[in-house]
């Protein structure tokens, strides 16, 4: 089935693609997900994979994970940068909490989503 709904022909050559970048995804997603561990350096890794293997998934139902994970990396990059600046003015580490809250949110939703071979988005 494609990411369409609709059945196609699946060869062999196919099928292995589509297992390898089923458990690159899930790679990716511990990558992000022990990145508290690494003090980041695990979701650089992750990251710099994401844009790297981003032609290999285009068209599968693993683009959307990848588009989920990139857009999780940018937005905890730009509320991480405003969480540090306004750590001085101690608001910033509500904002700092509450960001490691919303990541736990996104990599465990698209973990969960990817573990029962769903899209992130709806429209995918």
């Amino acid at each position: 089935v494609d990411k369409y709904g609709s059945a196609m022909m699946m060869t062999d050559d196919d099928a292995e693609r589509l297992a390898g970048l089923r458990r690159l995804t899930h790679i990716l997603y511990a990558l992000y997900a022990i990145y508290w561990l690494t003090l980041g350096c695990t979701a650089l890794v992750a990251i710099i994979i994401n844009y790297v293997k981003l032609d290999d998934v285009r068209g599968t139902l693993y683009e959307s994970h990848f588009r989920w994970q990139i857009r999780t990396f940018w937005w905890s990059v730009l509320w991480g940068g405003i969480g540090f600046l306004l750590a001085f003015f101690v608001i910033g580490f509500a904002v700092l909490w509450v960001l490691g809250i919303w990541m736990l949110y996104r990599i465990v939703k698209g973990w969960l989503y990817l573990n029962d071979g769903k899209p992130m988005y709806a429209n995918q």
